[in-house]
């Protein structure tokens, strides 16, 4: 298809917008839901809040891509916004720990689609030249929906119920996908869907081309996995009132990061840049690691938010620079597999380090600092298809 001359159009700037929407409407709620499962009798499964959730996430990724590749992005798109929608309305009718448990993992098949559709669709419309500046914008509105989302929520839950908490995260999601109005397919020649469509073959579960920011994205996510499950403890623990602060200064971190990050991406490599971030995010687990006070604690928060702000969009594009462009959906399917394993693993990981004792929080953020040193080395040390330096 032809690339629109200006990749910053209105099409371009709304499905930033709704990616923002979309992202903080399900990461919005997880401030308060460690407390909640606490008080259904589970406080000991915290760590399942977000393993559970990233388990369907991952699993429905190969069918997701295979989808974006035949019916099109826009349908994986929108069946991922109607499960958020419909998980929000949910959680208030949830009185036992199985009911909570189950509603995670049907809330992840959310994230298992339309992060997918969204990101085929953006590739289709970015030239190469531009292709990390684009993604490190778009990604940048994802993500700041991701780290915003617990703010908000951290907020909301202050002067409003938990209900109308889950009530707002469905009304986000559903204005996510109403800002797209008008939006076109971009796949040529979308099939219709058939239940055949949904039987996948061993060769399409990855796509091997992506294997080597598979590996940096997986090793690298484990940390977020290990902040969404402790974070919000570990703010209490130091007397901090509102648990999504640690997002606030993440976020605000990572703004103007993201987009320079992009471009120089573009202009130097995927891997030169990769191996600055992998560095600084291991810099930015050990940081929180020794944190003994609120200033310790957010000063490792904006460094994290540099070191996520660098490497996020990088490897966005260096999945893409080595996609085959018939199999794109399957790409970023392989790229989010890879996301959701790491935080999913994080999380659960860090939940079962952590055991609700404070005394091994630091020991959850070293372990986490050693999986981005592996990172470091990978990239520093590893062999990859010049198209990835390009």
């Amino acid at each position: 298809m032809s690339v629109a001359p200006n990749v910053y159009n209105r099409q371009f700037w709304m499905l930033c917008l709704s990616s923002f929407l979309f992202s903080a409407s399900f990461n919005m709620i997880i401030p308060e839901l460690p407390n909640y499962l606490t008080s259904l009798g589970g406080g000991e499964y915290k760590g399942f809040i977000i393993g559970l959730f990233t388990l369907t996430a991952g699993l429905s990724r190969p069918f997701s891509g295979k989808l974006a590749d035949s019916i099109g992005r826009l349908p994986v798109m929108y069946f991922g916004v109607a499960v958020c929608v419909l998980c929000g309305f949910l959680y208030p009718l949830v009185a036992t720990v199985a009911a909570f448990m189950l509603l995670r993992l049907i809330h992840g098949f959310s994230t298992g689609f339309t992060p997918t559709g969204e990101s085929a669709y953006v590739a289709d419309t970015v030239p190469l030249e531009k292709r990390g500046a684009a993604l490190g914008m778009f990604g940048l509105a994802g993500s700041l929906g991701l780290a915003a989302g617990p703010a908000i929520g951290g907020e909301f839950s202050r002067y409003f119920s938990l209900d109308a908490l889950f009530y707002c995260s469905s009304g986000m999601a559903l204005l996510s996908i109403l800002v797209l109005s008008g939006l076109k397919e971009t796949l040529p020649s979308p099939q219709k869907f058939s239940w055949g469509l949904l039987r996948i073959k061993k060769h399409e579960i990855l796509e091997p081309r992506v294997m080597p920011p598979f590996i940096v994205m997986f090793l690298t996510l484990f940390c977020y996995g290990a902040v969404l499950t402790v974070v919000p403890d570990f703010s209490s623990s130091l007397g901090i009132a509102n648990k999504g602060l640690f997002f606030t200064f993440y976020t605000l971190s990572s703004i103007g990061i993201r987009f320079m990050a992009g471009r120089a991406s573009d202009k130097y490599g995927r891997v030169t840049l990769l191996r600055i971030s992998t560095l600084v995010m291991a810099l930015s687990m050990l940081t929180i690691s020794l944190a003994t006070d609120k200033s310790w604690f957010l000063a490792g928060a904006v460094v994290y938010g540099i070191g996520t702000g660098m490497n996020s969009p990088t490897l966005y594009a260096w999945a893409i620079d080595l996609s085959d462009p018939a199999h794109r959906g399957r790409a970023m399917a392989t790229i989010y597999i890879a996301l959701e394993a790491g935080i999913g693993i994080g999380a659960l990981a860090a939940g079962w380090i952590f055991g609700n004792h404070l005394d091994r929080l630091p020991l959850v953020f070293q372990v986490a600092a050693g999986l981005c040193g592996a990172a470091s080395l990978y990239v520093m040390l590893g062999k990859f298809p010049k198209r990835a330096e390009a």
